[in-house]
């Protein structure tokens, strides 16, 4: 086990009890300033004493002694005849004095120093840990209403600036997250509090003694409403799933062409109806032409079917009549749905992916529940894809393409198979 660095056992020293930040920056500046006077004291006081004694050692070897009453050029001792012993002693008395009255004032100075270091480093540390403190202020004051308000921090482009501007990126994040759940909330309120007044509404005609015409009315309008609550609760159910995303374990290999070719067969086109010289199905229905190439993805085989069943239902549900619907997959795991619908404006294409949001001129009552462009969005982003969607080539119908991962190079016998077979056209 590695022994912790001197530097790094001073900082945990100075975390004491309920200390702030601003103290144990203090008490860590104070310190190092000390641990690193004390070895400066050190090694002056040693390398001052060294000298001293050379010096003085010098000076004793030249001296001279005297007799009483005379005269010489140099140290003069007097009164009484010392040997050069004697002259050694009192040259090494003075060396000690000179370095314990250097240690002294050394420690005196050091243990100063060090009380103003501490001093500046808490001066030091209020000034730099102030934003921080505004900061903290600020939080504090936030709360779901309060979310418009930002840290907007000033001053030099430093670590701290870098936080306050990445704190309000998470605000504005968080802001949006709220709005949008706010909007989700009242949307899915007012989309269930609809077929539920529809269904009163046909109850208390029912109860009117009713004729048998209105009472087949009644309950097939109850009947609808019913079906229309249970598709927006599923999808409700499938959308807050595919926000929740996806654990590893809940990953396969997922053949997507497959799964396309699945979702068009179950369009009621596939029931055996067949197209038309012009490519539509009884009725003026839509064609449905399917081209996909082989490709395999890593995700969630029902919530990539929900994903494919979804772009299909919007495109031909919010259709032309005799209109149709391309539908292409590439190998690169490219799935592109496009329909031949009302014109759609560029600034409206974003709004489709909100719950509860459809286009002008899209009934309410009608067959969608108003999450199925968001359902979309929410698993894709769970499989780590995107979504994109723009005008028709000729300002009619929505273009949507769906980018997933590919897990790996489908298997060779799979490539000829699909290059060999021709496009699936379904028609209704």
């Amino acid at each position: 086990m590695r022994r912790p660095s001197p530097l790094r056992r001073l900082v945990d020293a100075s975390k004491l009890p309920h200390s702030t930040i601003r103290t144990r920056i203090a008490l860590v500046y104070g310190g190092v300033f000390l641990v690193l006077g004390t070895a400066l004291l050190a090694t002056v006081n040693l390398a001052s004493r060294a000298g001293t004694e050379t010096e003085a050692r010098s000076i004793a070897s030249s001296a001279a002694v005297a007799q009483p009453g005379y005269a010489v050029n140099g140290p003069l001792i007097s009164r009484r005849h010392l040997g050069p012993p004697t002259v050694y002693d009192l040259t090494d008395n003075v060396s000690n004095a000179a370095g314990q009255q250097l240690l002294y004032w050394s420690i005196a100075a050091l243990l100063v120093m060090t009380g103003c270091a501490v001093a500046v480093g808490w001066w030091t540390a209020g000034r730099v840990l102030r934003p921080i403190h505004d900061m903290t202020e600020k939080a504090r004051r936030l709360s779901a209403h309060t979310l418009h308000e930002r840290m907007a921090p000033t001053g030099p482009d430093d670590e701290l600036k870098e936080l306050g501007e990445t704190l309000d990126a998470l605000l504005a994040r968080l802001e949006k997250a709220f709005d949008s759940q706010q909007r989700f909330i009242a949307n899915a309120s007012h989309e269930l509090r609809t077929p539920l007044a529809t269904q009163r509404a046909a109850i208390q005609i029912g109860l009117d003694d009713p004729s048998p015409e209105d009472l087949v009315r009644t309950r097939q309008t109850l009947l609808d409403n019913n079906r229309r609550s249970e598709r927006l609760i599923e999808g409700l159910l499938v959308l807050a799933r595919s926000e929740r995303g996806l654990a590893s374990d809940e990953r396969e290999a997922v053949r997507l062409d497959h799964v396309v070719r699945e979702e068009a067969a179950r369009r009621p086109a596939a029931r055996g109806a067949s197209g038309g010289p012009e490519g539509r199905g009884p009725g003026g229905g839509p064609a449905v032409n399917v081209v996909v190439a082989a490709c395999s993805v890593r995700g969630n085989r029902l919530l990539l079917a929900q994903l494919v069943a979804n772009l299909l239902a919007n495109a031909v549900t919010y259709n032309v009549p005799g209109g149709s619907v391309e539908v292409s997959l590439t190998g690169e795991g490219a799935l592109r749905v496009r329909n031949t619908g009302p014109e759609v404006s560029e600034g409206d294409i974003a709004g489709f992916f909100e719950p509860f949001r459809r286009g002008e001129g899209r009934d309410r009552m009608g067959p969608g529940s108003g999450l199925g462009l968001s359902i979309v969005r929410s698993i894709a982003v769970a499989h780590g894809g995107t979504v994109t969607a723009i005008p028709g080539p000729e300002g009619g119908g929505l273009a949507v393409t769906v980018r997933l991962p590919v897990d790996q190079a489908p298997e060779p016998a799979a490539r000829s198979a699909a290059q060999a077979g021709s496009p699936a056209r379904i028609s209704r």
